[in-house]
């Protein structure tokens, strides 16, 4: 059926273990599947091996569940007498500490894994695994903030994998850096190819890390700021693109931009988790002063923070799990941490800027964005698209892009599945 996540048994009769993602919460199944099954297989070897339905509960009448899919596609679920119904908490790799639940306790919104047999459109599940929407929503409530408080991100500029370590530049042109230590039980991600949905980046070792590429990692910062013990960090090659926007294609969620630094056009594609803002005139023009030097002088300026800046954190707007969100700009920020909080402040300058549409857009503004790379060096998919930079372009092309990537904000993952488990 096309859309809904059905797995269905492989050709030597082994089930298929994929990741799950659970509304942001990655549910790995690969060590929950074979304590849930093994018994039942073990003792019917010739049964073809069931099929499983992953998605969100979306209806319920009796034993019957509505669950729709990620790719919002529905499908019905009926629950059989006898069946194995069983809850867990956002995070958990095993059913070590699963707890039995009544069908009735199910609500809209939870996260199901239903296994069974196929019966005409529906499923006929013989076991039922459940994560509650509620507890999901805090989980990720509590990554976002963490991601807050302990995040730091920026460009990567060299990477030793025999002695675990990541620099990247943090400040503006790239003059500020942070090395980033990883370990054995550091959490790697990488964005999949062409994808900005965090549940789609999935487990990568440090080596696959390259210089240019876009990083953000969370954990304790030394104490003079200049290093960082990762507890997770989160990868991904992107192209960072600034110059006027050529031609626009409402219908086709396209805008081609003459990209000013390879004179080149580029085919940038919108999809549903695209960010568009555009900046007021009068934040862009403040911005633009603290990329020429101006603002930490000026009335009102501040070293660590465009002046007109909030001096609290804004949670990362939109539904579900946003991406990892940039550092905080609190009174703890360490001494000497001014370019790094440069891209904190200005993820929540974005925060603040009103989200508009590619009609709002008119061939000859100046944008800057951060884009998947595509097929051809002449087409990308955007991430995120800034509109109303133009004084920020005219201080320094290459500041506004380093700022914009050290302020990166990736759709779909708000430090993973809720208990920094990495993808499988």
């Amino acid at each position: 059926m096309p859309g809904i996540q059905i797995l269905e048994p492989s050709t030597r009769g082994r089930i298929r273990i994929p990741l799950v993602a659970l509304g942001g919460a990655i549910f790995i199944l690969a060590g929950l599947l074979p304590l849930a099954v093994a018994a039942q297989d073990a003792a019917a070897p010739t049964v073809k091996p069931p099929i499983m339905v992953l998605g969100t509960v979306q209806a319920l009448s009796g034993n019957t569940i509505t669950v729709k899919s990620d790719a919002g596609v529905a499908m019905q679920v009926t629950v059989q007498d006898g069946a194995r119904l069983l809850r867990v908490e956002p995070g958990q790799r095993t059913l070590a500490g699963a707890s039995p639940f009544s069908l009735s306790d199910l609500q809209v919104g939870d996260r199901i894994m239903a296994r069974g047999s196929m019966n005409a459109q529906e499923l006929a599940a013989t076991t039922l695994v459940a994560i509650k929407g509620a507890d999901i929503a805090q989980k990720q409530a509590q990554e976002r903030e963490d991601w807050q408080k302990r995040g730091t991100g920026g460009l990567v500029k060299s990477v030793d994998p025999a002695a675990g370590t990541v620099t990247i530049s943090t400040g503006q042109g790239g003059n500020r850096t942070l090395v980033i230590h990883a370990s054995a039980t550091t959490i790697l991600r990488r964005y999949a190819p062409g994808s900005v949905k965090f549940d789609e980046a999935t487990k990568a070792p440090l080596d696959q890390i390259k210089p240019g590429d876009q990083l953000r990692a969370r954990g304790p910062r030394s104490a003079d700021g200049g290093t960082l013990e990762a507890e997770e960090i989160v990868s991904g090659s992107f192209r960072n693109l600034a110059g006027p926007v050529q031609a626009i294609d409402a219908a086709g969620s396209t805008i081609t931009v003459n990209d000013t630094a390879t004179k080149k056009a580029v085919v940038i594609t919108l999809t549903p988790e695209s960010e568009v803002k555009k900046l007021d005139p009068a934040v862009a023009q403040r911005v633009a002063m603290r990329l020429s030097g101006g603002g930490a002088n000026r009335p009102g300026g501040s070293p660590g923070r465009p002046a007109g800046s909030p001096g609290a954190a804004v949670p990362p707007e939109g539904p579900g799990p946003a991406g990892p969100p940039s550092g905080s700009p609190g009174a703890d920020r360490p001494a000497g941490a001014q370019a790094r909080g440069a891209g904190a402040d200005f993820q929540q300058i974005l925060a603040r800027a009103p989200s508009i549409t590619l009609k709002d857009l008119q061939k000859g503004n100046m944008v800057i964005v951060v884009a998947t790379e595509g097929q051809t060096p002449e087409s990308a998919t955007a991430i995120t698209v800034v509109a109303g930079v133009e004084p920020m372009l005219q201080a320094s092309t290459s500041a506004s892009q380093a700022m914009l990537s050290s302020s990166w904000n990736l759709g779909g993952g708000g430090g993973g599945e809720g208990g920094g488990e990495a993808p499988q």
